[in-house]
């Protein structure tokens, strides 16, 4: 992809991120009539957007964006009313200019085919058209000089007729300044007036202003009286409207920025992941020194050259971890950013499918790196479409369990250790464990006699196709999304858990790694092969005889301080030992409730490795994140602890994930 055709995706994709949410704060205020700041910023990057897409060629999204704009601009002039119907119709033009982006990034060098969007420019003008006049104009005549209501715009003049209609007053303040500093002036006035009211238009003067001056007349709308303006202001103020009731409650007060410049600058993760690359082959590099400085020491003791490599590594381990940390920092974004998305998601399908929710949301501080950032977005997508159509009841059901009728979903974001926990929470019925049941069955996922407790139940409901939604709807019922979940958090080395009261609802907790790049892992050895096992993974590591091992239901168990904790012979697994040993090392893998043992031969230490992708070809293989390389150019395999749990659980029963002499 040409360098011009990436700066135009993440621009443009920045702009349809601030669109969405200006779209939201928009639908917050329809009712108490919106702030027009937020409509003519959306109109902005609308604006900004088309003469991007125009000036990069791509014309679908010029259009499209040159469509929305006109519409955009009857609302800011007040010529159409905003109300839900057109919140929504605004959010699905921003999902299809998203969708436009998206195509373009996709970067087919086959052919560069035009983008049809005469569909969607045919649905705006009929929308446009079914609008016009719905709206009512408050007329200005006799209210306001005609020869002042000249020299507005149309935009001002309908702010005039708004601030009018609302009950403020209507003022001008006379201001007057000298040449050598009126820009800063001007910008304090212009913040004092909008902490009072509304700045409807700033004009120059030359009325009455003496040489080395420059003056401005301020047309603003306010509910305080004129007297108390004057206070704030000092400036001549002339009342042109009073406001309706003397004692009107003080305005809302708006807190504005002008900032001129920047020191923040849009890097591309591509650069960001090469350099991490490069870090990851001198991490290698850096094993090697250290290996050569073990070495030299234990051939000529500690003599100035082995002392001096020994120098050197340790420097070298430390300046790299350093640029290590910056690089992750650099690449860290708040988990709010993603709320946002998701904030967007809940306001359209909650409309769509009848349900009032109320959002809540923690933590929007907790920083993840910016690829699993993007990564993580869509199964919690679908776990919020999921907590809206499956969770929370009808109003009707709510009010009769004496629940309040709004449904709410609380997300919330925490760090521990190296990882983050994101909680999906809803307030709703619960899963209905039974239903899982009969479906499982019904599909031939469990004999009908089988005996499971819960959580293994609802475990169930992560496979593929499946779905207890009987009605297919434009949300859910398809049976895809909860293997979407599942799939998408293995790949980044993530895992979910369920916990579901009947009647009171669910919490889906998701555990994922802060970042992929540089780990340390436990290297051990199985049979006679090595394997590396993420530290981030690993609670704590134990020694055990064959007799410690217990059988419940068919299942190895270890009692670990008092807790049944399920075991898996990793040599069984894979295949590599005919018999078990009668001494095992046992890494204790997982948190919380998914802890896990997994039985090896031996442990050799720590290792900092850089894990990678071991390609198509063994792409259908469970059991390894990847391929890791150590010591002399040893390459090795990354065990996917998640996924050798996971199979643990659902058969019930170790068996062979790989047969011997795959490798």
């Amino acid at each position: 992809m040409s360098s011009a055709k990436q700066e135009f995706i993440a621009e443009a994709s920045e702009l349809l991120e601030e669109a969405g949410r200006l779209i939201l704060e928009i639908q917050d205020t329809c009712q108490t009539g919106p702030n027009p700041d937020s409509i003519n910023a959306l109109f902005r990057s609308i604006h900004t957007l088309k003469g991007l897409s125009g000036l990069f060629g791509h014309q679908g999204v010029s259009d499209l964006s040159h469509a929305l704009e006109s519409l955009l601009d009857e609302l800011r002039l007040g010529k159409i009313e905003i109300s839900d119907e057109v919140v929504r119709f605004l959010f699905n033009n921003i999902d299809i200019l998203r969708a436009l982006v998206e195509e373009l990034s996709q970067d087919n060098k086959d052919k560069e085919k035009e983008q049809d969007v005469s569909g969607q420019l045919k649905n705006i003008e009929l929308f446009r058209n079914s609008l016009a006049g719905k709206t009512k104009g408050d007329e200005l005549k006799g209210v306001i000089d005609e020869s002042m209501l000249r020299i507005l715009t149309e935009y001002e003049e309908h702010r005039l007729k708004t601030n009018v209609h609302e009950g403020k007053g209507v003022y001008l303040a006379k201001a007057v300044f000298s040449l050598a500093d009126f820009d800063k002036a001007l910008e304090e006035l212009t913040k004092t007036i909008k902490s009072k009211g509304e700045l409807i238009s700033t004009l120059p003067t030359s009325s009455n202003v003496p040489p080395d001056s420059i003056g401005f007349n301020l047309m603003f709308g306010s509910l305080e009286p004129a007297e108390k303006l004057k206070e704030a202001i000092r400036f001549e103020i002339d009342a042109l409207v009073s406001p309706k009731g003397a004692e009107a409650a003080p305005p809302l007060q708006r807190e504005t920025t002008l900032k001129s410049t920047t020191t923040t600058v849009r890097v591309d993760i591509e650069k960001l992941d090469r350099i991490l690359n490069t870090i990851g082959e001198l991490t290698l590099a850096k094993g090697a020194v250290k290996r050569i400085s073990e070495e030299l020491i234990e051939s000529y003791g500690h003599s100035p050259l082995a002392a001096d490599v020994n120098k050197i590594s340790q420097t070298l381990e430390r300046k790299l971890a350093e640029l290590q940390n910056q690089v992750l920092e650099i690449r860290m974004v708040p988990i709010g950013q993603i709320f946002s998305r998701l904030s967007q998601v809940i306001r359209k399908y909650s409309r769509e499918i009848g349900k009032r929710i109320e959002l809540v949301m923690y933590g929007e501080d907790t920083e993840i790196d910016k690829y699993i950032a993007e990564e993580v977005i869509d199964p919690l997508m679908h776990l919020v479409r999921n907590a809206i159509d499956h969770g929370i009841e009808p109003e009707e059901e709510r009010k009769k369990k004496g629940k309040k009728e709004s449904g709410t979903i609380t997300l919330k974001a925490s760090q521990r250790g190296n990882h983050v926990i994101i909680e999906v929470k809803d307030d709703g019925g619960g899963v209905n464990i039974q239903r899982v049941r009969e479906k499982a069955v019904e599909k031939g996922l469990l004999e009908k006699g089988a005996e499971l407790d819960e959580k293994e139940i609802v475990n169930f409901i992560f496979m593929p196709g499946f779905s207890t939604k009987e009605i297919v709807t434009e949300v859910s019922g398809r049976g895809v999304g909860m293997d979407v979940v599942k799939e998408k958090l293995a790949a980044i080395g993530g895992f979910a858990e369920i916990d579901t009261k009947k009647g009171l609802g669910s919490v889906f907790t998701l555990t994922i790694p802060i970042t992929l790049a540089i780990i340390k892992a436990l290297i051990v050895r199985v049979g006679a092969m090595k394997f590396a096992i993420p530290l981030t993974s690993i609670s704590e590591t134990l020694v055990i005889t064959r007799g410690d091992i217990q059988s419940v239901e068919g299942r190895d168990v270890y009692n670990l301080r008092g807790e049944m904790l399920a075991m898996t012979n990793i040599g069984r697994i894979f295949a590599l030992t005919a018999e078990d040993a009668e001494r095992f090392f046992v890494v204790v893998a997982g948190t919380g409730k998914r802890r896990h043992g997994l039985m090896v031969d031996e442990l050799f230490g720590q290792h900092e490795i850089v894990i990678k992708s071991l390609g198509e070809y063994f792409a259908g293989i469970r059991g390894f994140a990847g391929a890791a390389e150590i010591g002399k150019h040893e390459v090795i395999l990354v065990i996917d602890v998640d996924s050798l749990i996971d199979d643990a659980v659902v058969k019930q029963k170790a068996t062979p994930v790989i047969k011997s002499g795959a490798f």
